[in-house]
């Protein structure tokens, strides 16, 4: 079909106009992490690198840094572990009940993350507080898992649907038993997915914030917790600057990542 030249400019122009919404205010946060003035005045009165030695020297971003990490890692873990099986559950065998399975698995993540975040604090202080669970570093893994599993679920679903079972079929018909033929044949096919899945949902984990308030409880800071609690003190206002604007640039590397890979996916989600 045919646009004419003036749909085409402005469908351009919206599309430029999407961008520069999204951007801008990116390339602001990285301005003023070099900015030598305390207000951010802008255009900048001079540029510095005074805040980010001060980053780099703040013990409570870096502690916060590892928390989120640490936190990050286990979550991503349990959700690659949960996630695939699901998947496969779903889309290798056929049960009664097997699309109301995938509507609960992916239902958490279209959900409110303060509906979540209310959901699971009630569960851990008020169901499981009876038995000794308090909130903390592990209440907190549990809550990410809880949406990363979905981002895990969605990749390895959409490449297993992509696959077909002839490839495992044709293991099994040369001789392979079924733990020969997941081994050397299923999880090489699903390696691009598996590996696009943990990077999304480690991405998820590390910057999320709603949630994590919930369930964090009061001995446990993430990363986020951290910029959101220092970002109206003016003392930490320039540090919170440059926080921002490495996880800005650090967080191109997993998406741009996860990208290729579901490209990869597509060829032979996202």
């Amino acid at each position: 079909m045919r646009r004419s030249p003036g749909l085409r400019r402005a469908l351009l122009a919206w599309t430029v106009a999407g961008l520069v919404l999204l951007y801008v205010p990116l390339a602001l946060v990285v301005l003023n992490s070099f900015n030598a003035s305390r207000t951010f005045g802008f255009p900048p009165s001079g540029f510095t690198l005074r805040w980010w030695i001060a980053a780099a020297g703040s013990s409570g971003a870096l502690q916060a840094l590892g928390t989120s990490v640490l936190a990050g890692l286990c979550a991503t873990a349990i959700a690659l572990v949960l996630g695939t099986m699901a998947a496969f559950a779903v889309q290798r065998f056929r049960f009664f009940g097997r699309r109301a399975v995938s509507f609960l698995v992916v239902l958490p993540i279209t959900l409110p993350g303060i509906v979540t975040g209310i959901a699971l604090n009630a569960t851990f202080t008020s169901l499981l507080g009876p038995v000794g669970v308090t909130l903390g570093l592990g209440t907190v893994i549990v809550g990410h898992a809880t949406f990363c599993i979905v981002i895990v679920f969605n990749n390895v679903a959409a490449r297993l649907r992509r696959l077909g079972t002839s490839f495992e079929e044709a293991s099994a018909d040369l001789g392979a038993n079924p733990w020969q033929t997941f081994r050397l044949v299923t999880v090489p096919l699903l390696r691009g997915a598996l590996v696009a899945g943990a990077l999304l949902a480690f991405a998820l984990s590390f910057d999320e914030i709603v949630v994590t308030t919930f369930t964090a409880g009061p001995t446990v800071q993430t990363l986020p917790i951290w910029i959101f609690g220092n970002l109206f003190r003016p003392n930490q206002a320039p540090v919170v600057n440059v926080v921002a604007a490495v996880l800005t640039l650090v967080a191109i590397v997993p998406v741009s990542l996860a990208q290729r890979l579901g490209g990869d996916v597509a060829g032979s989600r996202t």
